[in-house]
């Protein structure tokens, strides 16, 4: 299935414990979707993208049917999928984005997610556009440098914000040998940003990214690392924090050692990270009124005199900029009148799985299941809790839906009726082998096709 253009997949059947095979629709190809269906059946990180392939042996699977380019909630509803299948399971992530709650939503400013999908080629945000050329800085807002999970086409995941920076500092010629789209790199080679300021609303003790990824970011050729030492004074709730989390302790430490190193002489390639940590007050928009962004307002309270409980001293700092990319987290959308938490921007499930709103014929998996944390792992043993909740209502005797017989074939001539393109695991292959085909002619994994024309293009082929 799919929401908002994006490739989803239907598991057929789950026989373990009944005489006639249940039909189990699964909504979502990322990892929460494809963990589902394991249990059930039994661009410059291409590290992470191994898991494509375990992915691909589960579409294989005979037992398995892909059906991609379709949006549930337009395409098909969720009662129609619920009257075609004995149970559904959403597993369609998280696709949109939370917001600031700050003044100025002006244009310059984007989410980082669409930051994201734009340089990994993702059709819907191919004519983003981002100003690269009128600023020589740019501003990532994080929520506390917190790590999110990101899923676009290829399986990118990480650190939204260290991904974004990375991207704008690191030197082209070592983004050419990855999988970048080629749009977003012709934007990068002609790019004047050579200043990005990562703003996090909380401490250095609780940049909850991993060391890695800090060390990769650190790493960067021609880097200079900005970080004030008075940014540093670590608290008694701090150590307590870093005793009992290593990593948070190594996190620490590393961004210690670069503030220490200092910035080194300026050279003419040179670029610059500044790891800040104040909270945004406001956008600032031009004098002329055009709606464009020109800075960001941070603002920094700290606690001043000797009773600290009275003292209080606002600190503000002005960064010029013309574009602010804001990594604070991902929303969940509702479809069909599902019972929804806006707030944490999640279904309202049990832990299990369950949706008690509509007793046994319909599960959630992944970020719609607890919200939008963790890494492409922590799917794999919410899958399992989803699937023990499907396994424990068969074993109750619970059919889901006595009308579960159309199934695939009924599924893809609803949608041929309405004259939707159904991608299916064959077609996605196709693209698959094009993309790597194009890719091999320029030296990288791949060329990405990036707008829905070329890559139904090549399916119609």
């Amino acid at each position: 299935m799919a929401i908002s253009g994006k490739l989803r997949w239907i598991s057929r059947s789950f026989t373990t414990l009944v005489a006639t095979p249940l039909r189990i629709c699964v909504v979502g190809s990322g990892p929460a979707g494809f963990y589902t269906a394991e249990k059930g059946v039994a661009p410059d990180h291409p590290e992470t993208k191994i898991v494509i392939n375990q992915f691909s042996r589960i579409a294989q699977n005979d037992r398995c049917s892909f059906i991609g380019n379709v949006s549930v909630g337009s395409s098909v509803s969720l009662p129609e999928l619920r009257e075609m299948y004995n149970a559904v399971v959403l597993a369609y992530g998280a696709e949109s984005d939370r917001t600031l709650g700050i003044p100025g939503e002006l244009d310059g400013i984007y989410a980082a997610r669409e930051f994201v999908w734009w340089y990994n080629g993702h059709p819907d945000c191919r004519n983003l556009a981002p100003d690269l050329k009128s600023t020589d800085t740019a501003v990532i807002l994080d929520k506390e440098f917190a790590v999110f999970l990101t899923i676009t086409c290829t399986c990118y995941y990480g650190n939204v914000a260290f991904d974004v920076a990375r991207i704008l500092l690191r030197p082209t010629m070592e983004l050419a040998r990855a999988d970048i789209a080629s749009h977003a790199l012709v934007a990068l080679e002609e790019s004047s940003i050579r200043k990005v300021y990562l703003v996090g609303r909380r401490g250095p003790v609780q940049a909850a990214c991993t060391a890695k990824e800090l060390r990769e970011v650190l790493g960067i050729k021609d880097l200079s690392i900005h970080v004030k030492q008075t940014d540093l004074v670590t608290t008694p709730a701090d150590e307590v924090e870093m005793k009992d989390y290593r990593i948070r302790r190594r996190v620490y430490e590393l961004i210690s050692k670069a503030a220490s190193s200092g910035p080194s002489l300026p050279l003419p390639s040179q670029r610059e990270l500044h790891l800040v940590f104040f909270k945004p007050d406001r956008f600032l928009e031009s004098d002329d009124r055009s709606g464009n962004v020109v800075g960001v307002r941070l603002e920094e309270t700290t606690l001043r005199g000797d009773d600290l409980g009275e003292q209080i001293a606002v600190v503000c700092a002005l960064v010029a900029c013309r574009l602010v990319l804001k990594s604070i987290g991902y929303k969940s959308v509702a479809i069909d009148s599902l019972p929804f938490d806006h707030y944490k921007g999640r279904v309202l499930a049990n832990s299990s799985g369950d949706v008690p709103q509509y007793e046994t014929s319909l599960y959630v998996c992944g970020w719609l299941k607890r919200g939008p944390t963790g890494i492409i792992a922590t799917n794999l043993y919410c899958a399992e809790e989803t699937v023990a909740s499907i396994f424990e209502d068969i074993g109750k005797g619970v059919q889901t839906s006595d009308s579960a017989e159309i199934e695939r074939e009924g599924l893809l001539q609803l949608l041929e009726g309405r004259n939707i393109k159904a991608v299916q695991f064959d077609d996605w292959e196709k693209i698959d082998a094009e993309e790597k085909k194009r890719g091999k002619l320029k030296n990288k994994p791949r060329e990405k096709l990036a707008t829905w024309e070329e890559l139904l293009q090549v399916v119609s082929e």
